[in-house]
């Protein structure tokens, strides 16, 4: 049990105390309907054990208990009803406790005169007594105001969170830079170094070694990932960052490979974050790439789906690649975008053959 539960049941098991004692001390008329009073004063007490969990339920149940003690005659302020609208307003539930509230000011003078109170005024000027509207909207403000504070207090506390996390993720590109950056120098000089050896074997009319020409291959392989790794790495000016826009010409150029690239667009095309467009467009490039690389494949379909809330991208190819012969950095890196918006990736073989990779984006602006 949490600690919250066992404040709730204190506080429930306090309330109905006080009300039974509260109870024993009023006044009351028909005496044959003192069980129904004490039953309905501990029940609308101890109800409130449960006012996290159903907060409206327990509005329900309470002002239910208060009506039934006020018909047998027990002249009782509503306490557990009012802890019930607090506990109501602060989850959030406002319109349910202002609708209660009318009710229970209409039926509390109705309660009263069916508890033997035949004086219709008097009957109203009971009901102040028993539920005052002052001690309403308070109980209904204590409980808006904690609700806004948690609420401040949470966005706070996400904020924090954003912002400790978008300070790794810069630290994790400049790193990234740093190491591209150096990787590229040193691989730059092996390339140059073993070009160079291959071009003085050959003018002397002597063999080649596979080793040499392997080392030279490899370099110009290592030199093209890392010029593309730097360019979803640097965004500057004159190169801003791609979108859904660019899509198409990612198809196209795909298209210059040999590949038979199609792309089909769904729904709307209602506005999409920048952030989202973004990643649409990196997730589809890092496809494409992985496709025409890795997969041997001859077709390939890219479906980009509008639907209400979500941006969903669907890349599939009829191609031999499996998660393990592709890249893992390329994978992660898609991950992580998607992730970081609170999205879902899946990537892997298709029953009938081929790979699929699709990522499911929320657009909504909450």
């Amino acid at each position: 049990m949490s600690r919250a539960q066992v404040v709730d049941g204190v506080i429930a098991v306090g309330v109905a105390a006080a009300l039974v004692v509260a109870g024993r001390s009023a006044k009351h008329v028909p005496a044959d309907l003192d069980v129904l009073g004490y039953a309905a004063l501990a029940a609308g007490g101890l109800a409130l054990a449960a006012r996290r969990r159903a907060p409206i339920a327990v509005l329900a149940a309470t002002a239910v208990c208060a009506l039934a003690y006020q018909v047998a005659g027990f002249e009782v302020p509503v306490v557990a009803y009012l802890f019930a609208v607090y506990a109501a307003v602060r989850a959030g539930h406002r319109i349910a406790a202002v609708v209660a509230s009318v009710l229970m000011l209409a039926a509390i003078p109705l309660a009263l005169l069916a508890s033997g109170v035949h004086d219709t005024g008097a009957a109203f000027t009971q009901s102040r007594d028993v539920l005052q509207l002052a001690w309403l909207i308070a109980a209904g403000a204590a409980g808006e105001a904690l609700r806004q504070a948690e609420r401040r207090a949470d966005e706070a506390e996400r904020t924090r969170e954003e912002t400790a996390r978008r300070r790794a993720d810069e630290e994790r590109l400049h790193i990234a830079r740093e190491l591209h950056d150096s990787l590229t120098h040193q691989i730059s000089v092996i390339k140059v170094q073993a070009e160079v050896a291959v071009h003085l074997a050959r003018k002397r009319g002597e063999d080649v070694p596979d080793a040499l020409l392997a080392i030279r291959d490899a370099g110009r392989e290592a030199t093209r990932e890392l010029r593309a790794t730097l360019e979803a790495l640097r965004d500057d000016d004159k190169d801003p960052p791609r979108g859904l826009d660019d899509v198409p010409d990612l198809v196209r150029q795909a298209r210059t490979t040999g590949l038979d690239a199609q792309l089909t667009v769904e729904g709307p095309r209602d506005a999409v974050p920048d952030a989202v467009g973004r990643t649409a467009y990196r997730i589809v490039q890092e496809s494409l790439t992985n496709i025409a690389r890795h997969a041997a494949a001859d077709t390939a379909s890219v479906r980009i789906d509008h639907r209400p809330g979500a941006l969903v991208i669907r890349v599939d190819d009829d191609g031999k690649a499996t998660v393990d012969s592709l890249p893992g950095v390329g994978l992660t890196g898609m991950r992580e975008r998607v992730t970081a918006l609170g999205g879902r990736l899946e990537a892997g073989p298709r029953r009938e053959g081929g790979f699929r990779v699709r990522a499911e984006l929320p657009v909504d602006p909450a």
